[in-house]
């Protein structure tokens, strides 16, 4: 494989990856304006993201078996061209109940993007290139952040909500043709796969019986759901409580987003002279750290604006280190069931994303620690399943050789 061409397939993988990422970021800044026009308030509009979330877990683990049953081309086109129908509907809607539900069927589309750009890398890269791969689709994911809630908020004031989705629908009917015209097949279809209930559920057994795949996914997972805090609360904390603007909401957004692109090149050069295992280890710990101290200033009221701003961007730093590498050491032990554990690990991720979003909503308060309570809270859990999953393997694979020298002995 050639750069030019090593560089082409990353940039059409991130585009598929960065579908949702546009999705949940691109309107956030028309929260208030969503409320105002729809006689609702910003909780209730929180709900949509919510239910986004929760289509793209769902949507997850039906693609899963689908990519690796039929190849990964097929189902892709049926998501993107339901992901388009839905977004021009998004627009459309005239209720807040309207528009929670057409968020659900609009990640059910979308989330077919996520699922085959993971399963690409694992199909299209060697095995000891994979992080390293994911550590760019990262970079390219990383870049919507920063673009995405800056154009929503200069889209919203000049135009009104309703015309971001119908953006988000433009922009994904041009990956489409990228897909059809540039990308790579990958795996082809498997006859032998059914779709059944029963072999796509051993499947999905197979996988998350691999110890790896568990640990990395769970407490992968839950780490990196921290951000899904971030984006639900941040909103109503800047807009609402620290009384910025649409636009500078966007760009304060965009700054905090310019974190993870950073530490995502900063993870490339790590992985020359450390192991994944080691960077993700390290990373929790120090999340972990920031995160309690978000807490206690929060709970004291020591942080303005500035202040805020600034923690968040260490602790986000963290999700560039973290994302690539628990995502490389959780599909390394798969090649025919690679799109099913892409899909478990995904609908897992997001999930989780869907619980802690709501429960930034329930927990709404008017102050900032909803959002920076759950956001330690994943960071804390996160690395509590790490250190009790790799201490459980080491304990049994040092017993297995206890056991195995008695028996030689014997």
């Amino acid at each position: 494989m050639s750069r030019k061409e090593y560089i082409t397939i990353i940039l059409i993988l991130g585009a598929l990856a960065t579908i949702s990422p546009f999705s949940i970021d691109m309107y956030l800044p028309g929260f208030p304006a969503i409320a105002r026009d729809l006689h609702t308030t910003i909780a209730r509009v929180q709900l949509s993201l919510t239910s986004y979330l929760i289509g793209i877990s769902a949507g997850q683990l039906f693609y899963g078996p689908l990519l690796d049953r039929f190849g990964r081309k097929t189902p892709l086109y049926a998501g993107l061209v339901i992901y388009i129908i839905t977004s021009l509907g998004c627009a459309l809607t005239q209720s807040a109940d309207a528009l929670i539900m057409m968020r659900f069927l609009q990640a059910i589309g979308g989330c077919a993007g996520m699922v085959a750009a993971q399963a690409l890398v694992r199909d299209l890269f060697p095995v000891n290139k994979t992080a390293q791969a994911f550590s760019l689709l990262t970079l390219v994911i990383a870049v919507s952040p920063m673009v995405a809630p800056t154009v929503g908020g200069y889209v919203t004031a000049a135009f009104g909500w309703h015309s971001i989705f119908i953006i988000l629908a433009a922009i994904t009917g041009l990956i489409l043709l990228g897909v059809f015209f540039v990308l790579p097949e990958g795996k082809s279809a498997d006859a032998s796969i059914s779709l059944r209930p029963k072999p796509v559920l051993s499947n999905f057994y197979t996988v998350i019986k691999q110890p790896q795949f568990l640990i990395y996914t769970l407490a992968g997972g839950i780490a990196t759901a921290a951000p899904f805090a971030y984006i639900a609360g941040s909103p109503d904390v800047f807009m609402n409580i620290y009384k910025v603007s649409e636009q500078e909401y966007g760009w304060i957004f965009a700054f905090l987003a310019f974190a993870m692109i950073g530490s995502t090149q900063l993870n490339h050069i790590l992985l020359k002279r450390f192991r994944s295992q080691q960077i993700i280890q390290v990373t929790m710990y120090y999340q972990t750290v920031v995160g309690i101290l978000l807490v206690v200033g929060a709970w004291y009221g020591w942080y303005g604006k500035y202040s805020l701003i600034a923690l968040l961007f260490i602790f986000l730093t963290g999700q560039g280190l973290t994302n690539p590498n628990a995502s490389a050491l959780s599909l390394a032990p798969f090649t025919r069931h690679a799109g099913s554990a892409s899909a478990l690990m995904g609908s897992f991720r997001m999930a989780i994303g869907g619980l802690v979003s709501a429960a930034v909503s329930v927990l709404h308060n008017n102050t900032i620690l909803p959002m920076v309570g759950v956001m330690a809270l994943c960071a804390i859990t996160g690395l509590a399943i790490l250190y009790i999953g790799n201490t459980t393997i080491r304990y049994k694979a040092d017993k297995q050789a206890v056991e195995d020298d008695t028996s030689v002995l014997i």
